[in-house]
């Protein structure tokens, strides 16, 4: 099976199929409360109360490192990828070795280059060879551009070092699904997109691996779970298109 060419248009479908970004841990006795709470509310996808707190921090401290690099996340999962790129390229003017900016530079690139993603993710791992987040995005790049053996070897690395980190395992399981694996990809997916805290993407990306088995009724079923039927249809042709020899 061999991804869509040219590979930006297989990219499209695979962010959209849900691959998930590493979170940026913060540094260590960096935050103050408040930007803990926005982090927090970042990890659990409401990114409009971080960006709230970390403007309101960078209005007290335009040059607060933190607050920046937080804004630029908040901006970039909330559709602002411009605001993002500057709050990412000021923070790393004012710290040039902040690994979080570097990251989220990383994960802006990864809809329109993957190959510079990837770049700037191997850079961080050089530094930091057991940093999770770095391994999982790198994995994401690599997927991105069809080289998905390696993307594997990225997702299994960053599994060495927290075995229970569950974005590099869905990737990983993704990645096998789009590299004729999907059986293997189904079995590791099954039991998280069952979990009570499963969400949207991880569902869908069970569906995937089971119709790419051949299961259709299981992948329209799991699917009509969180969308209509013509919807569940669109997603089922797109990931049908995904695969397509």
């Amino acid at each position: 099976m061999a991804l869509l060419s040219p590979y930006h248009t297989a990219s499209a479908l695979l962010l959209g199929l849900g691959l998930l970004a590493g979170c940026t841990a913060p540094q260590p006795g960096t935050q103050l409360p408040g930007l803990n709470v926005g982090q927090a509310a970042l990890d659990s996808g409401a990114p409009q109360i971080a960006l709230r707190i970390s403007t309101v921090k960078l209005a007290q401290s335009p040059n607060d490192i933190d607050a920046l690099v937080m804004q630029g996340e908040a901006y970039s999962e909330t559709g602002l990828p411009e605001n993002a790129l500057i709050d990412f390229n000021k923070a790393l003017a004012l710290a040039p070795d902040s690994i979080p900016a570097r990251l989220g530079l990383g994960r802006l690139a990864l809809a329109t280059d993957p190959l510079k993603a990837e770049t700037l993710f191997l850079a961080v791992v050089t530094e930091q060879p057991r940093n999770v987040a770095a391994l999982n995005d790198l994995g994401i790049a690599r997927d991105l551009q069809g080289h998905h053996a390696e993307a594997q070897k990225a997702y299994a690395l960053a599994l060495g070092v927290a075995p229970d980190a569950r974005a590099p395992m869905v990737n990983l399981a993704l990645s096998m699904a789009l590299s004729g694996q999907a059986s293997q990809a189904r079995n590791l997916l099954a039991p998280l997109a069952a979990a009570s805290d499963a969400t949207p993407r991880v569902r869908q990306d069970y569906a995937l691996a089971s119709e790419l088995t051949g299961d259709h009724a299981t992948a329209t079923q799991v699917l009509q779970s969180d969308m209509s039927p013509s919807q569940a249809q669109a997603a089922l042709s797109g990931y049908d298109a995904l695969v397509a020899p």
